[in-house]
């Protein structure tokens, strides 16, 4: 039988921590988190098929969304693999015990190398765009990240970003809104799209307690194997 790694790349998963309870992924910018109109398949289907052949399950097997990344953004993203550990983990998202670092490879650099941004956030349903003001109006949302920059190369700056908000676009929008296009993200003000559809948005880290052991666990997803992504990393090794 094959290795579990060798069954992970048949469903195209990589596989940054796994146990009975818990299954964390590096997400690739064209996976999707939960169903869309696409019609493509889920990261749920893809992880179902994979743990069914892993293990050789007879019937259903269980995958629950815990978290959510937007598609084009990259990185750690958790799935429950019991509905205690699905309930678990949602509570620790809900009430933000969990710890969740961003990098953003964005167009020029920001003002201040490090700072702390609150806005309120207007989502458009139709564009799938959420606004950032500085002024509370009807059907807002406070929005908080800090940041502080890592590195700068000839056109771009790589962002460490931490959120104390967890709100629709919050990172994309925010930065844009103090000129700090993300890279790729042609929605929020970017100069051109990337190749393959992606933005430089990745969940670079992310920290949570395991449902049943209530050990912290820690976990960093690799950058994507992209030239720019890559210069990066080297350059803060």
């Amino acid at each position: 039988m094959a290795a579990g790694n060798d069954f992970a790349q048949k469903y195209g998963l990589e596989i940054l921590f796994e146990d009975n309870h818990v299954l964390v992924i590096n997400k690739k910018s064209s996976d999707i988190s939960q169903g869309d109109r696409t019609g493509d398949e889920t990261l749920p289907d893809k992880i179902k098929a994979y743990l069914k052949e892993k293990y050789v399950k007879p019937g259903n097997v269980f995958c629950g969304v815990v978290h959510r990344l937007d598609r084009p953004t990259s990185g750690a993203l958790v799935f429950a693999r019991t509905s205690k550990a699905l309930e678990r983990l949602n509570k620790q998202f809900q009430e933000k015990t969990t710890s969740k670092c961003y990098w953003a490879i964005v167009e020029g650099d920001p003002a201040k190398s490090s700072g702390k941004l609150v806005h309120f956030l207007k989502k458009n349903e139709k564009q799938n765009k959420s606004y950032a003001s500085e002024n509370e109006s009807p059907g807002s949302k406070k929005a908080v990240l800090s940041y502080r920059l890592l590195k700068k190369s000839d056109n771009y700056s790589l962002l460490e970003v931490g959120l104390e908000t967890g709100r629709h676009h919050q990172i994309r929008s925010q930065l844009a809104t103090i000129g700090c296009h993300i890279k790729g993200d042609v929605k929020y003000g970017a100069k051109r799209s990337n190749p393959d559809g992606s933005i430089c948005l990745h969940a670079r880290r992310l920290e949570f307690e395991h449902p049943t052991s209530k050990e912290r666990i820690s976990v960093t997803a690799p950058v994507p194997a992209d030239s720019l992504w890559l210069w990066f990393e080297k350059e803060l090794a």
